[in-house]
């Protein structure tokens, strides 16, 4: 019987505690394939499943993660093997299923992503979910016919886990990209990273009645929603796409069909959880050689499971700047 460490979330009423206990690989669910996990990342659904928050995890105690690498140790399914070194990002994990803030998990093969060469496990984690998000962002982008001609590419959310690697990502591919933030302190961090521009979140944060505005911006990555959604496709040059992934302002926005009808501009949708493993795949494989990140060390910062508490605090204090990389 192998045990192991793992982040504990309980939860009883509004009460919720945090810990890190010993376990059995025998209290994993069942599953192809058990995995030893060597890093996972922190994102904002992980600190909503550690703080209890409704409609991310309906059973506690758990252990959140919904990113995690590793190796395989067991695996009942064909196309993987003891010693392969795997991704697993989205799906169940770490909503419902046991994740990457355990040293070990167990998942079906159809979850699991075999690294791809060019890339390491510790690398896929710095990237982990946000970054695959805005990969596919900037996949989406591309497939809708976007050049770094059409003009700036606005990200909204700039310094957060998804922000920063679509800046990064999308400068590297020639585009210009002007970053949002609140963050005043931020403005150098995210020039490093690429960004031509940074103004204030305030720029595009404020409601305006008007249906159209301005058209400064070639393109989108949005990670905010609300009224920088809206600001964003009213301020979209003719033909231009915003792709959507987030909603740390609001779920909700507002606008009429006149940018849509008289600028031609897209809203793509964007989901890393459930979409398809193929899909997943390819995003990955782009990821470890054409679309490589530059700079993915200096967006990082570490800690182990002892310090995941104090980290998902600092999500909610809006501390958290760039990828949280989690070391088991």
């Amino acid at each position: 019987m192998t045990s192991f460490k793992a982040f504990w979330v309980e939860k009883n009423d509004d009460d919720v505690q945090h810990s890190v206990i010993e376990r059995s690989v025998d209290d994993l669910p069942e599953g192809e394939v058990l995995i030893k996990v060597r890093y996972s990342s922190l994102n904002y659904k992980d600190a909503l499943s550690s703080k209890g928050m409704p409609g991310v995890t309906r059973n506690y105690p758990h252990t959140p993660g919904i990113d995690a690498a590793g190796v395989v140790v067991e695996s009942s399914n064909t196309a993987f093997s003891e010693g392969d070194e795997v991704i697993v990002i989205g799906f169940d994990l770490g909503m419902n299923t046991p994740g990457g803030y355990g040293e070990y998990i167990r998942v079906p093969a159809g979850w699991i992503t075999a690294l791809p060469a060019g890339m390491t496990l510790r690398e896929s984690m710095i990237i982990g979910t946000a970054g695959l998000t805005a990969a596919l962002c900037f996949d989406k982008l591309v497939r809708m016919g976007a050049r770094p001609e059409d003009g700036p590419v606005v990200v909204t959310g700039a310094t957060g886990g998804v922000g920063s690697v679509a800046v990064a990502l999308l400068a590297s591919q020639g585009f210009e990209v002007v970053a949002s933030t609140g963050k005043a302190d931020k403005h150098d961090y995210l020039k490093s990273l690429g960004a031509s521009l940074v103004i204030d979140r305030e720029q595009l944060g404020t409601g305006n009645p008007r249906p159209l505005l301005g058209e400064d911006y070639g393109h989108g990555v949005d990670t905010v929603g609300g009224d920088t959604l809206s600001n964003v496709i009213k301020s979209l040059r003719h033909s231009g796409s915003v792709a959507i992934c987030g909603l740390v302002s609001s779920p909700a926005f507002s606008t009429t069909v006149l940018p849509f009808i008289l600028r031609n501009v897209n809203v793509l949708g964007v989901d890393s959880v459930e979409l398809a493993i193929e899909e997943k795949n390819r995003a990955w494989a782009h990821l470890a050689s054409d679309w490589k990140v530059p700079g993915l060390e200096d967006m990082v910062v570490e800690t182990d499971l002892d310090g995941l508490s104090a980290e998902v605090d600092r999500i909610f204090a809006g501390g958290v700047t760039g990828r949280t990389l989690v070391v088991l």
